[in-house]
């Protein structure tokens, strides 16, 4: 990839609206934009100036627009950066870029201007990735999570580790080249002291990456059961609109449906299933089957049972089902049960009442607790979010047993040196210190063009 050449794009989602921006950055961004506007006043560094925009060879005013331009290094990219707002018309965004191209400017490659960022220096990969999650984040936590990345929260809890392990590798160093000028060799046991010292906080961010992953991907939830306990008016409640159809007749239910809601900033995909019966009607056949594949998917199931009947073969097939998984026993109709700790063949069913709304904040309170445990309220800033993270403070972490195992077979120095640069190395890709192109091109491809 050219860094010296002029990358241009349109930075504002497809479509119409109010708002439309056009970005370029690069060495010739305010030559290549100067002859296509009309500005009241020069452009100066930081400051936006209200002008319009022209055809460059008759002086045709196309539209208005609002010019910002961030010198380097204090920009975006750390090169110059030239903004370019105009009413957000798809035509006129298109002919800017095309004005743009046609005098030199290159259209940029999804990610690209993230990309430079990250090349110049100005970010490091973790916030860089921090940026493609704030874009697509769904919930206001995940937008905050991904901010404080975007705030280098990864790379600070990485630094004093990187730091301890980099002066245990100069200093067995010392012990090795300049043994002949009485440079002690380090001992055993303050090595294996050492090594567990890094490896402790390591231990503790790889911990992190349970409920990193839960806050960066979410999960999927399935509310089952038999027919007419109330699993739609359930899911709606969830939801907290009346999204499926809910009748007093059993197996209206037929197909799945699903809603995404946020819970505790975590998005839960809710799955309402059809009813879960013996039956000959081809139609709820095909939808009791979907059920079955929908419960053997999902990251956690809500087994719905009515607590005004007793628990029947078909939801003890249920239950069984759901043995060693995430899973809830809801038990519906409390308010007509009037049982507030129900106790049904011996297992123990959350109440609640889809009808009055009864039980429900405590059962979203229940949910949460149940996919993240204790793990959300024990997160510090800087968890693990990303599989290619996970992989890699793995790695590191192997390595450092290793080297604790060469200490204490008495490996030669040299041997255990190995070990270490082999944990030092994927904390530096963690950061992008040591990254490889195939790397980068596929984390940067998968960005939004225009970012």
């Amino acid at each position: 990839m050219n860094l010296d050449d002029t990358i241009v794009a349109i930075a504002t989602p497809p479509g119409r609206g109010g708002i439309g921006m056009v970005r370029l950055s690069g060495p010739e961004a305010q030559t290549i934009a100067s002859v296509m506007l009309r500005l009241k006043h020069p452009l100066e560094a930081g400051r936006a100036i209200f002008g319009e925009l022209i055809e460059p060879d008759s002086g045709e005013r196309i539209d208005e627009a609002v010019v910002t331009f961030f010198a380097k290094p204090h920009s975006y990219t750390a090169d110059d950066v030239i903004e370019i707002s105009a009413h957000g018309s798809p035509v006129v965004l298109r002919h800017v870029l095309e004005l743009a191209i046609a005098r030199g400017a290159r259209l940029a490659e999804p990610g690209e201007f993230t990309m430079r960022a990250f090349l110049n220096g100005r970010i490091d990969l973790t916030q860089a990735e921090a940026v493609r999650d704030l874009i697509e984040s769904q919930t206001l936590y995940q937008a905050k999570v991904a901010a404080q990345q975007l705030e280098g929260a990864l790379s600070k809890r990485l630094q004093p580790v990187k730091r301890k392990l980099v002066e245990l590798i100069a200093i067995m160093e010392a012990g090795i080249d300049f043994a002949e000028d009485d440079v002690s060799v380090m001992p055993a046991e303050e090595i294996r002291q050492r090594v567990n010292a890094i490896q402790q906080p390591l231990e503790q961010l790889r911990a992190s990456f349970a409920y990193g992953k839960l806050v960066h991907e979410g999960l999927t939830l399935a509310i089952v059961g038999r027919p007419n306990v109330g699993k739609s008016s359930l899911f709606n409640r969830l939801v907290e609109r009346e999204r499926a159809i809910v009748t007093a007749t059993p197996g209206t239910t037929r197909d799945l449906v699903t809603e995404t809601v946020a819970l505790g900033g975590i998005p839960i995909k809710l799955i309402d299933t059809a009813g879960i019966r013996q039956s000959t009607d081809e139609a709820e056949s095909i939808g009791i089957r979907k059920s079955y594949e929908a419960l053997s998917e999902a990251d956690m199931v809500l087994v719905v049972l009515d607590s005004t009947q007793p628990i029947s073969s078909e939801d003890q097939e249920l239950l069984a089902a759901c043995a060693g998984r995430k899973a809830l026993a809801v038990a519906n109709k409390a308010d007509i049960s009037g049982i507030m700790n129900p106790v049904l063949d011996g297992l123990k069913a959350f109440p609640t009442s889809a009808l009055t709304g009864q039980g429900i904040d405590a059962l979203r309170a229940e949910i949460l607790a149940t996919v993240s445990g204790q793990a959300g309220a024990e997160q510090e800033s800087g968890f693990l979010t990303s599989v290619r993270h996970q992989r890699l403070v793995d790695e590191s972490i192997a390595s450092l047993d290793a080297a604790r195992i060469a200490v204490q077979n008495k490996i030669p120095h040299e041997m255990i040196m190995l070990d270490l640069y082999g944990a030092l190395r994927p904390l530096d890709a963690v950061t992008g210190e040591t990254t490889t192109d195939d790397i980068l091109n596929l984390i940067f491809s998968s960005f939004c063009i225009g970012k």
